[in-house]
């Protein structure tokens, strides 16, 4: 059984959250600020987290921005009263998977909660790793932190999701829709040229010539693979 946290204060919205996902057969938790939903987070594991932006003690932004500080990659589905894109685009760069706007419908919601929770079963079965060599670059995927010969490399979490998700298949061809879908959740990306704009910034982060690349490689008809055997500099560490 599939375990979800809600984190909202308003009452009314919480009630109909926890009856409908019940309904479903999922376990359901609840906090009514974020501080709590925090610890509920990192206490009880749960699958997925439906997170209002808009909480007392520690808002939706920062308890987003603190989880994937810290490494927690729990999916997370924003609820939000705003209509303002920036606010959905700051949310969703910050870590957010994807997002509901009030006043939303229930099927709606519950067709995202599956969504979501179907991309983590269909995800391969190999382990990601938690630290990757490739020549100069070394990046840590738990402390999100990227250094280029001792020196530090930004890398927005999209980047880091890409990067980690062709790491764990470890040489194999991934088409531009699993990426897309993967890392991104079809619905809300319908084009595959989001995938080839994030392999474009990458390369030109951790490649010596992104022209030339020897480590993240393109599989013509298909999409790209990373190639940890490149050199003797390449590997999981």
């Amino acid at each position: 059984m599939k375990r979800i946290l809600i984190i909202e204060d308003d009452r009314s919205i919480q009630r109909g959250l926890n009856d409908a996902l019940a309904r479903q057969s999922f376990e359901v938790l609840v906090a009514g600020d974020g501080e709590q939903g925090y610890r509920l987070i990192r206490t009880e594991h749960p699958d997925l987290v439906i997170l209002d932006l808009m909480l007392p003690k520690m808002d939706g932004f920062e308890l987003c921005r603190k989880l994937r500080k810290e490494g927690v990659m729990t999916p997370l589905l924003m609820l939000t009263a705003r209509v303002e894109e920036g606010d959905r685009v700051k949310g969703l760069n910050l870590g957010a998977d994807d997002y509901v706007v009030k006043p939303f419908s229930l099927p709606e919601l519950l067709a995202r909660v599956r969504a979501l929770l179907r991309r983590i079963s269909d995800a391969p079965g190999i382990l990601p790793p938690d630290l990757l060599k490739l020549g100069k670059v070394i990046v840590d995927f738990k402390k999100y932190e990227a250094q280029r010969s001792g020196e530090n490399l930004h890398m927005s979490r999209k980047e880091y999701a890409l990067l980690r998700y062709l790491a764990a298949r470890d040489g194999e061809a991934v088409s531009r829709d699993e990426l897309l879908n993967a890392v991104w959740g079809q619905d809300r990306f319908p084009t595959t040229r989001t995938v080839d704009n994030h392999i474009v910034l990458l390369r030109s982060k951790i490649e010596d010539d992104p022209a030339r690349p020897k480590f993240l490689l393109t599989v013509h008809g298909i999409g790209y693979k990373l190639r940890l055997d490149a050199g003797l500099e390449a590997g999981l560490v």
